[in-house]
């Protein structure tokens, strides 16, 4: 994997600027998005610290503009997670803390709309990482390209799962993910293009206050989805657990065995009764 020479750079096009689009009825080739990844130490923020941010700007589905920052996170880099993304505690030495790379990325994505794979996870940790900071989180409207994908992408007919590499390699992204920032940033954003396409074409979704909608009532059905499961499975485990009690008083119960039988309990003497030779023996 390679390392950027520089700690933090920022790549910007010249192909004019986008003013700040938030109004529902917002379209969404118009709209400028921020596609974000971080690599952290783990996996959550109370416990584990960022060690890369990676982010690409997008307008028109093409890329203008790209930013990317090693993060020391402060603490040693767990040696599982140096295995999965090749970020190493000497490449961070001389990392600045997050508390220096925030405002850039916060300026870099202003007047966009934040999307991510996964994009609860990253939020966690940007989220916590300003709290710590003192720097106010703002108001982004937020896309989740795996939400977005749970309801575009039929499974296992068209993908085995929703994970960012398969939907890659199912678009044939020019960049594949690496767990490295901004390879998975440049990746997720190609991802982010053809779904936004898909959801044009099948859709008929065109705008922000559409979008909105359209997955919230998405959701709501999978929620009504899973719990008429739960309830079918309860009911099927309630039914299977009455069959058995059903046969169980049907059937007759068993006749006492003889004394002496294989398997009979075996005789006891009475109290008082004389126990044989030896009995008076003391």
């Amino acid at each position: 994997m390679s390392v950027p020479r520089r700690t933090v750079g920022v790549v910007t096009e010249t192909q004019g600027s986008s003013a700040a689009v938030s109004a529902a009825d917002a379209r969404l080739r118009d709209l400028d998005f921020t596609v974000v990844d971080v690599e952290t130490t783990g996996w959550s923020p109370d416990v584990a610290g960022i060690t890369e941010i990676g982010a690409v700007r997008v307008r028109g589905g093409e890329v203008v503009a790209e930013f990317t920052s090693l993060v020391n996170p402060g603490t040693p880099v767990p040696a599982p997670i140096t295995e999965l993304t090749g970020i190493s505690d000497p490449m961070l030495t001389l990392a600045p803390p997050v508390a220096a790379v925030l405002p850039g990325l916060l300026a870099f994505a202003e007047g966009s709309v934040l999307a991510a794979h996964n994009a609860p996870f990253d939020l966690r940790f940007l989220v916590a990482a300003c709290a710590a900071a003192g720097l106010g989180w703002p108001g982004f409207e937020v896309l989740d390209t795996v939400r977005l994908a749970r309801h575009l992408m039929a499974t296992p007919d068209e993908v085995p799962d929703r994970k960012l590499a398969t939907l890659a390699e199912y678009f044939g992204t020019p960049v594949r993910p690496s767990h490295r920032a901004l390879d998975d940033a440049r990746a997720t954003a190609v991802v982010l293009r053809e779904l936004l396409a898909r959801l044009a074409e099948r859709e008929g979704v065109h705008t922000l206050g559409e979008l909105t909608a359209w997955l919230a009532a998405r959701d709501a059905e999978a929620a009504a989805r899973f719990g008429r499961l739960r309830r079918t499975r309860r009911l099927a485990r309630a039914l299977r657990a009455l069959a058995r009690r059903v046969r169980g008083a049907r059937r007759p119960p068993r006749p006492p065995r003889a004394p002496g039988a294989p398997g009979a309990p075996a005789a006891t003497a009475a109290p008082g009764a004389t126990r044989g030779p030896g009995a008076a023996r003391g």
